[in-house]
Formats: C-alpha cells, structure tokens, sequence
C-alpha cells in the first residue's frame, strides 16, 4: 500500500473543501463528508470502548473486525461508486447478534442506556450508529450509494445493543430498566 499518509499538514483545506478518493473537491460540510464524520466518530467510540475494561476478548474480537468493516464504509464513502461492504459483512454481524441474545433473557421492557461502564460506551456506540445510519438516509435522497451500507450500519445499532445487554450481563450486572412516571408524585401516574 505505501505511504499514503507521509504528508498529514497539507494545507489544502484551509479553504473549507477536502478531497473525495475519485479527485473531487467538496465542502466540507457535503452531505457525504458529514456521512464520513459519522462513521468515523463511531469507529472512534468503538476504540474509547476497546481501549477499557470489562469487554471479554471473544467481544473484542468482534469489536475489531467492526473497526475494520467501519473503514470500510468509510472507504465507499470517500469514494463514491466504491463497494467494500458486501451481504457477507451484514450476515456476520446477524450471527454475532444471535450469539450473544441466545444468552440473555426476553426484554419485556425498554431499558436505559446504562449499567456497567462498556455497557454504556456501547450505548453511546449505538446511538452513533444510529445517527450515522440517518445521515447516510439522508445522503442517499439525491447520491447513489452502495445497496449494503444503509442495512450494514442498522444492524450494526441491533448488535451494539444487544452487546450492551451482554456487556451488563457478562459484568454480572443488569439491564436498566425503564419506570415510566417515575417522576410522578405518589398516587398519579405520567399522562
């Protein structure tokens, strides 16, 4: 591959633009540089989570090829007509989510974003994923995007929700769950 990066301080986007991989230059507040930011910042959160405790080695596993998936998407974003997420990527997070809910027991009830630290890290994970998943709904209205990153990214939140769930259980925790009302005085109940 080289050394693409051996010059980082190019000065090139002093002017508010940024290079796409194909040669174009776009502002950088383009609909796709805000896709990128997203699934940067969720490969970024995806390392805070990694880089603590209390995430088994077989969920950092999981975890890293996701990093590398996450750049992947990113790849196809930088480069508009690239395809580098395939229904195999998508298959293999549908595995790891079964794998980890076959452990834990039915939700009956919504929870919060909570509980052990990772837990909450894949939370806010989730919730990035999410975000980026919008942007990327957003994009596509008026850019042809590849067919696999819209579903690549909604079942990436699916997982990273069930992993929270793991997470809390695997610290030997709970889920949190929602009490509608709570804030309510004794005897009334939230409209």
């Amino acid at each position: 591959m080289g050394y693409r990066l051996s010059k980082i301080t190019t000065r090139t986007g002093d002017g508010g633009t940024t290079g796409l991989g194909d040669g174009r230059r776009v502002a950088k507040d383009d609909a796709r540089i805000h896709a990128l930011g997203d699934v940067d910042e969720l490969n970024s959160q995806i390392g805070v989570l990694l880089a603590g405790e209390g995430v088994p080695d077989e969920v950092r596993g999981w975890l890293l090829t996701i990093q590398h998936d996450l750049f992947d998407c990113g790849g196809e974003l930088a480069v508009p007509g690239h395809v580098a997420i395939k229904p195999v990527h998508i298959a293999r997070l549908e595995a790891i989510t079964a794998q980890m809910n076959a452990d834990l027991a039915p939700l009956k009830e919504f929870i919060l974003p909570g509980g052990s630290l990772a837990a909450a890290q894949t939370h806010v994970a989730r919730a990035v994923a999410r975000r980026a998943e919008r942007t990327l709904v957003s994009l596509a209205t008026f850019e042809t995007l590849s067919p696999n990153l819209q579903p690549y990214l909604n079942r990436l939140s699916d997982t990273l929700f069930v992993m929270a769930r793991y997470l809390n259980r695997h610290a030997g925790g709970s889920d949190v769950l929602w009490q509608p009302g709570r804030d309510a005085a004794p005897g009334e109940t939230a409209p």
